[in-house]
């Protein structure tokens, strides 16, 4: 079936969420899902080893290059790009199926990814979560403790040229309250 087709559905509908780093952005759509299971999480695959925890077909669809660059050549990406060496895409036919079906679904994917999405998807709503300041930016990944002072810094660097991003989506949510944020972003699926 062809992208306009399920595109067309009144009843399922596409939402991008990006965010930078340290923002809350998998905390706020976690909060999201566990309130309304009739929303679908899009599942990326990429090409890096699973953590530990990750479950292949939840966290993401572990793939090899060559299965991932055979997917690429045969159209089956709504977006992909490169970060830090692995690839990573969205599969298209499952979230062509959930909208098609009448199910919303949420795109959680980074600013490269979600321009993609945008130019193919016009009509997909597009939300970008942002935090209070930079001040509690940096304490939130302070928090984490998984990051040197180097690495720190460059998070902070991106989390700032990111920002700059935001005026490329339909509504900006802060995070200053999971729940609020998630209830403000529920009103925006709930109401487009």
């Amino acid at each position: 079936m062809e992208r306009r087709e399920y595109m067309s559905s009144e009843k399922g509908r596409l939402f991008i969420i990006s965010a930078p780093s340290g923002t809350g952005k998998s905390t706020v759509i976690k909060y999201i899902l566990d309130h309304r299971k009739e929303i679908v999480l899009s599942v990326s695959a990429t090409t890096r080893p699973p953590r530990t925890g990750e479950t292949d077909g939840v966290s993401y669809h572990f793939v090899t290059r060559e299965r991932f660059q055979d997917m690429v050549e045969h159209g089956e990406f709504l977006e992909f790009a490169t970060y830090v060496g692995e690839f990573y895409g969205t599969p298209k036919k499952p979230i062509y199926e959930c909208v098609g079906n009448g199910k919303d679904v949420i795109l959680e994917i980074e600013i490269q990814g979600a321009k993609q999405v945008m130019a193919k998807e016009p009509g997909a709503a597009s939300i970008f979560i942002v935090p209070p300041d930079m001040v509690e930016l940096e304490r939130r990944l302070r928090g984490r403790g998984t990051d040197s002072e180097e690495k720190l810094a460059a998070r902070l660097r991106r989390a700032g040229e990111e920002l700059k991003e935001k005026v490329h989506y339909t509504h900006i949510v802060v995070n200053d309250d999971i729940a609020r944020a998630a209830e403000e972003i529920l009103s925006i699926i709930e109401n487009s």
